[in-house]
């Protein structure tokens, strides 16, 4: 249903605010309710399916295809990219999203006869209520907040210009730039470097840290870095303090003197909740310092300090990871709290996992080696792929699958960070062995490794994991942990 007029000063029994993740809530066990679905994004269906993980991982895949035959020297292939179509390219990808979102909109539209698709933006009044930017009032009975995060605004140093761009609107350009500056140290940056790179765009990327994704384990930030500057130009420890535009270029003036021209600017300095954008203080609920909303275990608001009773907030607008495997079971969550709200649950299932899909890929979940040392004995184990037979096939002597572990009893895995090829997937299994509570001993002869995969990477680190962390019992005695002592 779509008829705006019918929603003046009207009750809903849920208003969900938010149509990525909060897009799967309310399915056919919400038959007997009305349901006001709000989404007023320019393309239907959150941040992931028009602007994020999707897209951009279809464009990766190009990149990687392209990047893969200029490897092809280390393996006696020569081989090269003739020519990059990109508009053939931008076609392929906004071909197959454009249809989903607009499947999922005119769906939503017809689909359901209790829940009506609201097109426009809205704000809090006052708990419970909230006005559309059309002036239309609605009253709420149970609300759920995920209208997600957006690229940080540009720095106002920045002049505004049609060529500076932020990941929304970066993958939707006419044609490809000759060259192109990207500002931002993080996995958006990263992953927009290798796409960009790699269809023969001229990139420069400069990040204020030391290393480029320093948010994760030192070994792989570092590690990736070095491998960022053999594809393309990376300048660390700096800030670009000014961009203008001087006739058909960009001049970039950074904190070091220097000045970077180019055609084009991606300007990825990470993403802000859009709390902003729905007035929450006439609400009262508590925010965190960067904006996002509190929330309990149960994903349910708080005011006050308590939970605010049939409020729930999931996905980027109250997480800390901005992630949509996150956003997903956060949603599984809250729907399972509307549907059972005397039978509440709640709480992750075990490790985040993150991944970056620039070259090399990386996945990673857990503590780092520095944030493990800091709460007790650590155990690390560094395994490359040059270890394994599939390594040999790749030429690939720069990889590596790296475990931290709590030596005690028997080992348990802290965290888990593989950089190379595949490693996404790779994380996997050890990822499912540290939510499940599996000790690393046994856990490698427990099962079969198909030869000669990669996976045989993560059994060989299992195994040196088992001697090392034998090696640090008989030295320091079994040192069971005591209760409670499980570190996150």
């Amino acid at each position: 249903m779509t008829d705006t007029d019918r929603m003046q000063d009207e009750r809903y029994d849920l208003v969900i605010v938010g149509a990525g993740s909060g897009n799967s809530i309310a399915d056919e066990r919400f038959a007997d309710q009305r349901v006001l679905l709000v989404d007023d994004g320019e393309h239907f269906g959150g941040t992931c399916l028009n602007a994020g993980c999707i897209p951009t991982k279809m464009l990766v895949h190009v990149a990687d295809v392209a990047a893969g035959t200029r490897d092809g020297a280390a393996l006696g292939m020569r081989a090269s990219v003739d020519a990059v179509d990109w508009p053939a390219i931008a076609a392929r990808v906004f071909g197959r999203i454009d249809a989903i979102s607009e499947g999922g909109r005119e769906w939503r539209e017809s689909g359901m006869e209790n829940v009506t698709l609201l097109r426009e933006s809205v704000g809090f009044e006052a708990p419970g209520v909230l006005v559309s930017a059309s002036g239309q009032r609605i009253l709420a009975d149970r609300v759920v907040l995920a209208a997600g995060s957006r690229p940080r605004p540009l720095p106002a140093v920045y002049a505004p210009d049609p060529a500076i761009h932020d990941s929304d609107s970066i993958m939707r350009i006419a044609e490809l730039p000759a060259s192109l500056l990207i500002v931002g140290g993080g996995y958006v940056a990263a992953e927009f470097a290798h796409v960009f790179s790699h269809l023969g765009v001229h990139v420069t990327q400069v990040a204020r840290s030391a290393h480029l994704l320093g948010n994760l384990d030192e070994d792989v930030s570092t590690r990736f870095t070095t491998l960022a500057r053999t594809q393309w130009d990376v300048i660390t420890d700096c800030e670009v303090e000014e961009i203008e535009r001087d006739g058909d270029v960009l001049r970039s003036r950074l904190a070091s003197g220097h000045l970077v021209e180019t055609e084009a600017v991606l300007v990825a300095l990470g993403r802000v909740p859009n709390t902003d954008t729905l007035a929450i203080a006439n609400a009262g609920y508590d925010l965190h310092d960067d904006g996002r909303i509190v929330v309990d275990a149960q994903q349910r608001v708080l005011a006050g300090g308590e939970p605010v009773p049939g409020v729930y907030a999931l996905g980027d607008i109250s997480s800390d990871h901005q992630l949509k495997h996150v956003a997903n079971h956060q949603a599984r969550v809250v729907q399972h709290n509307l549907l059972h709200p005397d039978d509440l649950v709640g709480g992750a299932p075990g490790p985040v996992p993150q991944a970056v899909f620039s070259r090399p890929q990386i996945g990673s979940f857990g503590l780092t080696e520095a944030e493990a040392r800091e709460a007790g004995p650590v155990v690390t184990i560094e395994q490359p792929y040059s270890s394994t037979a599939w390594g040999w096939a790749l030429e690939d002597t720069t990889s590596f699958c790296k475990l931290v572990l709590d030596p005690r009893d028997g080992g348990t895995i802290l965290g888990a960070h593989i950089i190379g090829s595949d490693s996404a997937a790779l994380i996997q299994p050890l990822l499912t062995a540290a939510s499940l509570g599996h000790r690393v001993a046994g856990l490698a002869r427990a099962q079969y490794w198909p030869h000669p995969a990669v996976t045989e990477v993560v059994e060989n680190a299992l195994l040196a994991a088992e001697s090392a962390i034998a090696d640090w019992a008989r030295e320091n005695g079994p040192g069971l942990a005591p209760a409670g002592a499980d570190r996150p």
